[in-house]
């Protein structure tokens, strides 16, 4: 059987550039359309069972985030459940994956996938169950329904947001996981967070990008996250819908859940810098990342990005724009694509479990905290 990559698939991306031995084969990330963002990648490896594999991942210098690739382990499965850690080193704007496949497919990426088809499990799953309500907020340029499951009958009005980078997969990872357990009837935290607040979720922000196997933009190459302060339907209809479907129902929290491609921790950035600021919104924000690096040792308070100055916040940004214009505790949680150096895990890094366990804790969190929401 001859070699053969490919990334014909919802959410695949690469570009052979040579697949002429399982020693030597060169690859290229494809940008996102209508940018220069690249950085994602996710593709099938054929017919090398058995045989040590050198893939060369070139071009990098000039990807998003170059200082993403040091010290960064690529991701593989041969089942696509299971997503293991596979030896690589970066040198000279090249990322080398080293790796023996077992069966005559593997597939390498830079995180666990998130399938559109696996969303739609997903959205079926949960909205099935006793107490959720789906509905479609919108729908994406092109043509993707914008999920939305509400959960709880609590007058808190809680919106929890993921992926508008649709790279970052390990943000719907975490979406799974905080569905799971708000839907569960039998959780008496669950149903503490139920009886005083309304959960609504959107899985996933950019479905285009995610089925295009883009990095960080929708399919008219926008970064949905630079939109918030006057989204438009040529643009960004996706922001368009969810905005105006938080301004139905008000705002009292608000979690958008994102990847951080370089800083190999868990951490939360919050609105400092805003022009509506008050000491109020500064000490839940407080209070609240105090509370969840109780809960687990997979969060922490040294490293993060730094505030924004006073009056200078992007209110392009979500977080900075809904704590701007609805005065409520609005947050970006960012988790790591490489290994968690505070807890790490030399076979799987963080990982989709871990994502998914990380929901629960900052679910446990906003429980502890919900009665000064009111």
């Amino acid at each position: 059987m001859s070699l053969d990559i490919s990334a014909a698939f919802d959410g695949g991306n690469i570009e052979v550039v040579r697949a002429g031995a399982p020693d030597d084969i060169e690859l290229q990330i494809r940008k996102d359309a209508h940018s220069e963002f690249f950085q994602w990648f996710h593709f099938r490896l054929s017919g090398a069972r058995g045989q040590a594999c050198t893939l060369r991942i070139t071009g990098l210098a000039a990807s998003a985030y170059p200082g993403g690739w040091p010290g960064y382990q690529a991701v593989i499965s041969h089942d696509r459940e299971q997503w293991l850690r596979a030896p690589s080193r970066y040198e000279d704007g090249t990322l080398t994956i080293s790796v023996t496949p077992l069966h005559d497919h593997v597939w390498l990426a830079y995180f666990a996938p998130y399938s559109i088809e696996r969303h739609h499990d997903l959205v079926a799953r949960i909205g099935g169950r006793p107490g959720v309500r789906a509905r479609v907020l919108g729908h994406s340029l092109e043509g993707q329904p914008m999920d939305c499951l509400s959960i709880g009958e609590g007058p808190l009005q809680c919106w929890l947001y993921a992926r508008q980078h649709p790279g970052e997969t390990m943000a719907e990872w975490w979406m799974e996981g905080a569905l799971e357990w708000l839907s569960d009837r039998d959780d008496p935290l669950a149903q503490q967070l139920r009886a005083g607040a309304t959960f609504h979720c959107i899985p996933n922000m950019n479905p285009d990008g995610s089925r295009r196997g883009h990095l960080r933009t929708n399919a008219a190459g926008v970064n949905l996250n630079r939109e918030w302060a006057a989204p438009s339907a040529a643009r960004s209809p996706e922001v368009l819908a969810a905005l105006a479907a938080m301004a139905e129902t008000g705002v009292d929290f608000a979690i958008d859940v994102h990847g951080d491609e370089a800083i190999p921790q868990v951490f939360i950035a919050g609105f400092e810098g805003i022009p509506n600021i008050t000491e109020r919104q500064l000490a839940l924000l407080a209070r609240y990342k105090t509370v969840l690096a109780g809960i687990t040792p997979d969060f922490q308070t040294r490293i993060g990005y730094p505030a924004s100055a006073p009056g200078k916040a992007n209110l392009a940004m979500s977080t900075n724009q809904l704590a701007n214009r609805f005065g409520c505790l609005a947050m970006t949680l960012e988790m790591p694509f490489k290994d968690h150096d505070d807890n790490p895990d030399a076979v799987a890094g963080w990982s989709p479990a871990r994502s998914q366990a990380l929901a629960r804790a900052c679910l446990a969190a906003l429980a502890e905290i919900l009665p000064e929401l009111r």
